[in-house]
């Protein structure tokens, strides 16, 4: 009867993998679409590429030669032997962009890998980073020289984990129906939201795979979603197949079988060899305790403060330093509140001569005994510069114990308090480099008619400019310019003129000695991807140029270097923002 039993959950497991199958690959919804004009029949011309419908159920797509009129490239389920079968990952319409299908044909990946491993050295800013992600994730045929497919996929996986943008991580996890192919990727994603203890976010990842998963943390995780999630029959048939297949993992399996109800015998055995692992000890044990320590990693540590399982400031002990200690790190890494840490310092007991001259008896302390004293002082005294002096100490020795980000929130807080105006020359440099100031409130932009590239003629590159008009108005701005003597005819002046002529605007010839173009100042090997046609590299190349600078701050000179890059290879609508930010005056 058990086997019979058995036997059945295989044959319904197996027509549900059949079922799932074909739903994959029948489903009567549109498949994508992708039009190609094709110039003079040469197969190796580069080929646009336009999304007309995406298909969320798969990403594999064929693309034949359609003999028709219209000469045109055409995708289709794959019926014929000699068809060409093409995957494509991505997120993006190359034509959004003014990219093409194309854009890592012509890259040598040795230069692809050591671009790569250059940008995930840089702390991107968010104009860099904005980029990054357009470049890797365009629906754009792998690179074919000195790199293979897995390790391109691979590149994309590094930089996302590295950015940590969760929600187009799942986009692009989901749309994709990639799931095992970037495990790495997925398994960030899981653990990432497991260990802010929020369940239900972690197992939307299985929401639209409709494929067996592959990966053995993933397969687990997704059995324990399941289960999570009351279906029960379909976790178990699961769990079979695998046990049949050879899976063995008693943790595991003990664990399942208390959720399940098979066992009333508690497991108290806790790993710590994965987050997963972790968060199964804590959900089958109701008097679950877990004492940190500095060992512990860095995630465990953040899902036992989202979990709310960290000890209570009255069960820790001051004298035991070490677990303060702990404590210290913990906040440094995020995981652990500031203010809960200031706390215990607080409760730190030390004498009144001590407290007078904190800034020499601090020394003869223990480091964290001496930065409960010295917070301490800071609360008590009432004179600003002495407090300014102390903030410094008290910062400078986190810095000693590498734990500058756990004197962050709390700083700040002293010093909003404080008139700038009255700080001395000699903790200026410390004030403004600590103190966290109003982000920026978005600027409107002014008009400036007396500034060619402040002129109301910048909004040529937002659209709203006809072509005839934007000529007639640049020659009559130009011609002012050439009877004014005293007009300084500015960097940004010629990065202006030189996009507009690479669009086609007609600049009169009688101009030309307005200004001079020197040679040497676009990077060679950028230029060679752009001779190469090698867009994607190219634009990697830029990335890494903006590095950790706003667009707004970055030289005029390299903003020459990086729009005539982008005019050079036609894409646009990138360079249209990028002028919109550095070119327009605002307020």
């Amino acid at each position: 009867m058990k086997n019979l039993k058995l036997l059945s959950k295989k044959l319904l497991f197996i027509i549900f993998i059949l079922f799932t199958s074909f739903k994959v690959y029948s489903s009567d919804k549109p498949v994508d679409i992708w039009k190609i004009n094709e110039k003079n029949n040469d197969q190796n011309s580069e080929t646009n590429l336009s999304i007309e419908a995406i298909n969320d159920s798969s990403n594999e797509i064929t693309i034949y030669n359609n003999k028709s009129n219209d000469d045109t490239l055409g995708i289709i389920q794959d019926s014929s032997i000699n068809s060409k079968k093409i995957k494509i990952t991505g997120l993006y319409d190359p034509q959004d962009y003014d990219l093409s299908i194309n854009m890592w044909s012509n890259s040598d990946g040795d230069q692809l890998k050591n671009l790569f491993g250059r940008i995930a050295k840089i702390d991107l800013s968010e104009d860099a980073s904005e980029l990054m992600n357009i470049s890797i994730l365009i629906n754009a045929h792998y690179p074919k020289k000195n790199i293979t497919e897995k390790e391109f996929l691979r590149l994309k996986s590094e930089w996302l984990i590295k950015n940590s943008n969760f929600d187009l991580i799942k986009e692009y996890l989901n749309k994709n129906k990639i799931l095992n192919d970037n495990p790495k990727l997925s398994r960030h994603y899981i653990d990432h939201y497991l260990s802010e203890f929020r369940l239900k976010k972690a197992c939307e990842i299985f929401s639209k795979n409709l494929e067996p998963i592959t990966d053995e943390y993933l397969s687990k995780f997704n059995i324990y979603c399941l289960i999570n999630a009351g279906k029960t029959e379909e976790a178990l048939l699961i769990l079979d197949l695998k046990k049949e297949l050879g899976f063995k993992d008693e943790y595991f399996e003990k664990k399942i079988d208390y959720l399940l109800g098979y066992t009333s015998k508690i497991d108290i055995s806790i790993s710590e060899k994965s987050i997963f692992d972790f968060h199964l000890a804590h959900k089958t044990n109701p008097n679950f305790k877990f004492q940190p320590d500095e060992k512990t990693s860095k995630i465990i540590w953040k899902y036992l403060s989202s979990a709310n399982l960290l000890s209570s400031l009255k069960e820790i002990d001051i004298t035991e330093l070490d677990k303060v200690s702990n404590i210290e790190k913990a906040v440094h890494d995020k995981n652990y509140s500031e203010n809960e840490l200031f706390k215990i310092y607080m409760r730190f007991q030390f004498n009144i001569n001590q407290l007078l001259n904190a800034k020499e008896s601090h020394k003869s302390l223990s480091n964290i005994e001496a930065r409960a004293l010295l917070y301490q002082k800071i609360l008590l005294e009432s004179e600003m510069i002495e407090k300014l002096k102390l903030l410094k100490i008290l910062k400078s020795s986190f810095e000693k114990d590498n734990l500058n980000n756990a004197f962050d929130n709390e700083l700040k807080k002293f010093l909003k308090e404080m008139d700038p105006t009255k700080i001395p020359d000699n903790l200026t440099s410390f004030y403004y480099t600590n103190i966290k100031l109003d982000k920026d409130s978005p600027m409107e932009i002014k008009y400036n008619n007396d500034v060619m590239y402040q002129s109301k003629l910048i909004n040529y590159f937002n659209g709203d400019y006809a072509k005839s008009k934007i000529e007639k108005d640049v020659n009559n701005f130009l011609k002012r310019i050439k009877k004014n003597k005293k007009y300084f005819f500015s960097k940004k002046d010629i990065i202006f003129l030189e996009s507009l002529k690479a669009d086609g605007i007609k600049i009169s010839e009688k101009y030309d000695d307005l200004y001079v173009i020197s040679e040497d100042e676009m990077p060679t090997d950028i230029q060679i991807m752009i001779n190469n046609n090698e867009s994607g590299s190219a634009l990697l190349r830029i990335v890494e140029v903006i590095g950790q600078d706003r667009l707004e701050r970055i030289d005029e000179d390299t903003i020459y270097f990086i729009i005539s890059a982008l005019n050079q290879l036609n894409i646009d609508s990138i360079r249209n923002k990028i002028l919109f930010k550095v070119l327009p005056l605002k307020v």
